[in-house]
């Protein structure tokens, strides 16, 4: 017993020392591309970057959101080139990295960051929202690193980040079309990082659980709204379950630059990462006991509401600090955070 606890220290020691002493990629001055770049964890990758000197180029759908995202990184240091783009329209993606490319030269790092999210019982879900989730956490990745990769090759450098989710390896109920994206995706990434690294390109899986970036306001939700809002808000809004949106970007900026093949982060999702990998049949026996006594009941409806309009059931003081980081975010602008909403009383 004592010669493996030996042995497992060393190796832990040595892990820990090869890590430490690993050349570290640079930023400074590299061209860093980030898809959904203008808010949430995008923009605070794009934030930190600027900090660490990077020429960023962003896209976003919101042609004022975008331009509220420049003027933030302006103050950040950065004056980033930032094209309006729909990531799933595979002409104005080629568009954007052309535009990136012209102005900022050849792109050295490609974090593939843009994401939807719609939240209800399988039931209320529709082929198209399976269709949309994959155009946008799968196709348009691919597309992307299709977009960049031969000059990558060509310099025999490159990075690729790759941002999924803990749901892209555990199978959460009422967000089967977002897991089934994320899933794609972490295949993909996992598989051309294998692939890739002939050429001296390193590509990164990232699987964050819940964080704190302010997407409760603008995420989708279908079914009981209100009901399937709550569960998601105050998770997101709970110390210890999620992560800050901060202190995830820099782990992920740290993992691109030491190389990583792929980062978890939050405790609560490596726990249910590794409970996956060891025990499937027990998470499906856990997560099907969730959906049944914890989670909403089908049958509330398919039509779409934005989080910030399905309030009603979470008193406000639960979720400010994440109110406020919607705002701080750019989730949505600081003057269009909702007033509170009265909390329903039965």
């Amino acid at each position: 017993m004592r010669r493996a606890l030996l042995l497992t220290a060393l190796g832990v020691g040595g892990y820990l020392a090869y890590r430490a002493l690993k050349p570290r990629y640079d930023f400074r001055n590299k061209h860093v591309l980030i898809t959904g770049g203008s808010r949430g964890l995008g923009l605070v990758l794009a934030r930190q970057l600027a900090r660490a000197g990077a020429r960023l180029s962003i896209c976003s759908r919101d042609a004022a959101e975008l331009s509220r995202a420049v003027d933030d990184l302006r103050g950040h240091g950065a004056n980033a080139v930032a094209v309006e783009c729909d990531v799933t329209d595979r002409a104005r993606l080629r568009e954007f990295v052309a535009v990136a490319r012209q102005q900022n030269g050849p792109v050295d790092v490609l974090v593939n960051n843009a994401g939807v999210i719609r939240v209800a019982p399988a039931d209320e879900m529709r082929e198209a929202e399976y269709q949309q989730s994959l155009d946008t956490h799968f196709w348009a990745p691919l597309h992307a690193i299709l977009e960049v990769a031969p000059e990558m090759k060509a310099r025999g450098e490159g990075r690729i980040v790759n941002v999924s989710s803990f749901g892209g390896k555990v199978a959460v109920p009422h967000l089967l079309p977002y897991t089934a994206g994320k899933f794609a995706l972490t295949g993909l990434s996992n598989g051309l990082r294998t692939e890739l690294a002939r050429y001296g390109i390193t590509v990164t899986t990232v699987c964050p659980g819940l964080m704190r970036t302010g997407s409760h306001l603008n995420a989708e939700f279908k079914g009981r709204n209100d009901e399937e809002y709550a569960w998601f808000a105050l998770g997101n809004a709970t110390p210890g379950l999620s992560m800050s949106a901060e202190r995830a970007a820099a782990k992920i900026i740290d993992a691109c630059a030491i190389g990583d093949s792929e980062v978890v982060l939050g405790l609560p999702a490596k726990l249910a990462v590794v409970a996956q990998a060891v025990c499937p049949n027990l998470m499906a026996e856990v997560l099907a006991l969730v959906n049944r006594h914890v989670l909403p009941t089908p049958g509330g409806g398919t039509e779409v509401f934005k989080g910030r309009d399905s309030r009603g059931l979470v008193p406000d003081a639960l979720t400010a600090h994440t109110d406020r980081a919607a705002a701080r975010n750019n989730e949505l602008h600081a003057t269009e955070i909702p007033p509170p909403l009265p909390v329903a009383r039965t």
